[in-house]
């Protein structure tokens, strides 16, 4: 059945509406649940006096990737509660990318995800990571769509 389900998280309430199902499915298949951030990189290009310098950016980016990293630990603890066993994994990179590479070199054999469900210019406009993923790999995606009250 499903061993290892991955679930891709952003920090957003959004993306957090698949929590009620993961736990009901990880539950009823006695899955491992893998949590997975990923830290977009911050870069910022020069010009004039504005500007932070290689420091402050690392740093930004370390902060980055240790809120992402208590993020995760928060929702691990709450799927603990509900006696799932999880991990959590914070990735840097392009989220698209680094989840599909991610997805490749591991042993996944479920993924649940949020998606907004967009269409049309929007959808082409901001891309969708979801719908990325959905079409990069070779594993089954379950895609839940927030609700527009889970947008607000």
């Amino acid at each position: 059945m499903y061993k290892k389900i991955l679930v891709p998280l952003d920090g957003s309430t959004l993306a957090e509406c698949v929590i009620p199902h993961i736990k009901i499915i990880a539950k009823a298949a006695n899955s491992k649940v893998q949590l997975i951030s990923v830290a977009e990189p911050i870069e910022i290009p020069t010009r004039g006096k504005i500007a932070l310098s290689d420091d402050d950016l690392k740093q930004i980016n370390s902060d980055a990737q240790k809120n992402l990293h208590n993020y995760l630990a928060s929702i691990k603890s709450s799927l603990k509660r509900s006696g799932i066993v999880a991990s959590a994994i914070v990735l840097t990179g392009k989220p698209a990318e680094s989840l599909v590479n991610y997805i490749e070199n591991n042993d996944i054999d479920l993924i649940i995800m949020a998606t907004h469900g967009r269409s049309g210019i929007t959808k082409w406009f901001w891309g969708s990571i979801a719908e990325k993923v959905l079409r990069a790999v070779n594993v089954p995606v379950l895609l839940i769509k927030t609700s527009s009250s889970d947008a607000d």
